[in-house]
Order: structure tokens, then C-alpha cells, then sequence
């Protein structure tokens, strides 16, 4: 296939940028800045979203598109950072599909980047891809983000959301900034422990992306990118200290996250029970093996 690509400096993006090219896919990359050393069927060009149309060239003769950009969330939310977070998911959204409106021939699928952060705090409740959004910054966030990839279908794409859950990977996502803590026997629960952690490894993330550009598929809408075996805080942080022969007793309280993070520490203590699409297969569905997958 000839895919197009957004977002493919970040950690899932380099990761899926490996896969696709040793599949043999032919690559487009949208990026803010030159890349140097890409493999011989992989083209970088320069997007500046959302001021700058995408290149008619990087979006022709396209089959698929995959829209992760994205800044990072994991940051302290001031209202600058807040406006920045809706401007390179909602404006550059936008911008993409306005590109597509423009085109003759447009690409069969577009995959965008969505998160379970959609669902905002739930407790026990499970959670479908048909279950309502949330409230609180994040959740409006991914529900606008969402909405903008759906215009879409106007043009006769087909549109899957990715709602990906925590990514576990070694080059990123949340586990390095975990292990120094836990390697210390420093780390522990946040708040209660008691919040559902909805998680995937990266690998079983890269092989639903792939399933899910299958031309043969028709399926629109929503996706949720997780494992079917949510686990709760006390019980992932008791599970990596153990895959580490670390002991993990301490917890961080609320207020604490509260202080060093501000309103980005809802993220860490939010509770979504997240089940995945029943499409989807996985080769890590539990969690203790996945990180003794990465970890040992």
C-alpha cells in the first residue's frame, strides 16, 4: 500500500514508521521538520499545520492515511499549553480533511488519533465504543478531535478513531518514566489505586493499526486500542515491581499529583474499564507477560 503518515517522529509513529517500511509498504511522511536516513520507499515532506495546506504530493495516489500528530499531553496544563493541545489535534484535523476535500482521487481509509481519555473519569462502568463521551478537558478534547476526522466520510473515506488506551513500549509511552522509580523500590499506587487502567503493548497497537487498513473492511467509526484485560493502579504497579524484584509499597497521593501536575493529574488517577473491539487479536492480552516482554 502507499500510505501517508502524520506524527511519525513521536513513539508510536517512529515505531509504526519501522513496520509498515519492512513490510514493504511505500511511505509518506508529513512532518515540521526534514528527516534524514528514511529507508528508499520512504518520502518526507514538509506540513506546517494547521496555517499550511498539506502538499498535494504527499496525499496523491495515497491508499491509506494515519493522523497521529499531536502535542503531548503529558505536560502541565496552563491555558497556553491547553490551546496548543486543541490547535495540533482539532486545527490540524481540519486542515488534513480540507486537503482531502480537494483532491480527485482520495485514499480508501483514514485511521486518526483519538484516546480512552474520550470516556473521562467512569469508575467500574465497561466500556464500548458505543458509550458516551465524558466530561473534563481531556474528554472534550478527544470528542472534538474525533468529530473533526469524521467530516471524512463526506467524502466518501472510510473513518476509524483510534481511541489507544496506555501504549507499554521501551522507547516511550508511560514505562520509562515509570522504571527509574520502581528500580529504586520508590514506586507504588496512585491515590487509592483503585482507577482501571485500560493499557496495550506496543506491538499488539501496531498490529491493530495494520488490521484495521485492511481495504477489505468497511467498518467506520470509533476503535478502541486496548487489551481486553484492564487491570487496577495497585494491581499494574504491584505487577512491575514483582516483573522487577522491586518491592512497590509506596503510593503517591492525590493532592500530591495535584500540586506537581495541576489538572493534567486527573489523567493519572481517572478510572476507565475500556474493552477493546472484538476484531482485534492480541499476542500480550495479559499484563504480567507483556512486561516481562519488554522488560526482561
Amino acid at each position: 500500500m502507499r500510505i501517508t503518515l502524520t506524527g511519525a517522529t513521536g513513539f508510536l509513529g517512529q515505531r509504526l514508521v519501522q513496520r509498515l517500511s519492512a513490510d514493504g509498504h511505500s511511505l509518506q511522511l508529513l512532518t515540521r521538520k526534514p528527516l534524514t536516513g528514511l529507508p528508499a520507499q520512504v518520502e518526507s515532506f514538509l506540513w506546517d499545520p494547521p496555517r499550511v495546506e498539506a502538499p498535494a504530493e504527499a496525499l496523491q495516489d495515497s491508499d491509506a492515511i494515519i493522523h497521529l500528530a499531536g502535542a503531548p499531553v503529558n505536560q502541565r496544563w496552563t491555558e497556553e499549553a491547553k490551546r496548543v493541545l486543541r490547535s495540533s489535534r482539532i486545527d490540524t484535523t481540519r486542515s488534513l480533511v480540507h486537503s482531502l476535500s480537494t483532491m480527485a482521487r482520495r485514499p480508501q481509509v483514514l485511521l486518526s488519533a483519538s484516546a480512552i481519555g474520550f470516556y473521562g473519569e467512569r469508575g467500574d462502568e465497561i466500556l464500548r465504543e458505543d458509550s458516551s463521551a465524558g466530561s473534563g478537558f481531556l474528554a472534550s478534547l478527544c470528542e472534538d478531535w474525533e468529530k473533526q476526522a469524521g467530516l471524512a466520510r463526506s467524502l466518501g473515506m472510510r473513518v476509524r478513531c483510534l481511541r489507544t488506551g496506555i501504549v507499554l513500549g521501551k522507547e516511550g509511552g508511560a514505562l520509562p518514566s515509570l522504571l527509574p522509580a520502581f528500580r529504586f523500590g520508590l514506586g507504588g499506587k496512585l491515590g487509592s489505586g483503585e482507577q482501571w487502567m485500560s493499557w496495550i503493548h506496543i506491538e499488539d497497537w501496531i498490529t491493530a493499526v495494520l488490521h484495521l487498513l485492511d481495504p477489505s473492511l468497511t467498518t467506520s467509526g470509533p476503535v478502541n486500542l486496548t487489551t481486553p484485560n484492564p487491570v487496577r493502579n495497585a494491581d499494574f504497579t504491584a505487577t512491575l515491581g514483582r516483573v522487577l524484584h522491586r518491592p512497590a509499597l509506596l503510593s503517591v497521593p492525590v493532592f500530591a499529583l495535584r500540586l506537581l501536575l495541576g489538572e493534567m493529574s486527573s489523567v493519572l488517577v481517572a478510572s476507565q474499564r475500556v474493552l477493546p473491539d472484538a476484531s482485534l487479536e492480541f499476542r500480550y492480552p495479559a499484563l504480567e507477560p507483556a512486561l516481562r516482554a519488554l522488560l526482561q
